[in-house]
Formats: structure tokens, sequence, C-alpha cells
């Protein structure tokens, strides 16, 4: 596992790197797994997630993205269907980005200024380690392919 973890922190960074922010890294990352029949310009979904929403510091837009590829893989069309899978595993991950890296919460995950050059290395570490721990997670779930 270690090879598709690595390679997705490799990946995730790179789109980092280049001008992506963490949530539009991530689901970039995964998207060719969860949801490779989807348009790329999904990628778009995620704009507003960096920052914490937009610079407002909350939830960390890695983990948001995070969520939402585990949401392709296990969640809903209907309300017929049984949500409790794709909960689980939502919290489950929230907990393991957690314990991690000591938060959840933008603001308190970087103290940096947005975009200083701190605050975007900061950010390019915890993007390119939250796109290893969700490679890792899917494999430890059965749901890497």
């Amino acid at each position: 596992m270690e090879d598709k973890g690595t390679e997705a922190r490799n990946t995730a960074g790179g789109y980092f790197k280049e001008g992506l922010n963490c949530a539009e890294s991530i689901i970039k990352t995964f998207r060719p797994q969860v949801a490779a029949n989807m348009d790329e310009s999904v990628v778009r979904l995620f704009t507003g997630f960096g920052g914490g929403y937009g610079h407002a510091g909350c939830t960390c837009g890695a983990l948001a993205a995070s969520v939402a590829v585990l949401g392709m893989l296990k969640g809903r069309t209907t309300q017929l269907e049984d949500r409790e899978p794709a909960y689980n595993l939502a919290k489950e991950f929230h907990d393991k980005f957690e314990e991690k890296f000591g938060a959840t919460c933008c603001r308190a995950l970087n103290e940096y200024p947005f975009d200083t050059k701190e605050h975007l290395k900061n950010c390019l570490k915890i993007t390119g380690n939250t796109a290893k721990l969700l490679a890792e997670f899917l494999d430890e779930k059965g749901l890497a392919k």
C-alpha cells in the first residue's frame, strides 16, 4: 500500500504546487478512481472548499474533498438507500484525519496568513499527507481500485 499512498501524496502535492487548492487537489487525484465517468470539470465543485470554505478557516478543504471521495464510493442517490455506510466511513476518516493532524479546522491546522509562503508550504504538506491517508484508508476498507 505504501506505493499507492506515496503516489497519491505526490500527485495531490503536485497539483497543489501547480496552483490548485487543497480540495481541488484531492478530488483531481482521486477522480479517476472514484468517478472516472465524470468530466474533469467536477473539480470546479471543490474550488470554494479551499481555505476552509473560501478563506473562512472552517473545515479543511482536503478533509471535505476526502469525504466527497468516500461519498462517491458509498453514498446514496435516493432516500430509500441506507446512508449509514457513507456516514460511518466519513466519521472514521474524519477521526483519522483529526488524530493525524490534531484538528480539522483550517485555521487551527495552519496558523499562517492565507497565501503566504509559510501557509502554502504547510498546506502542501497537509494536502499531500491527506491524499496518502485517504489512499491507505481506501485500501484498508477494500475500496481501492
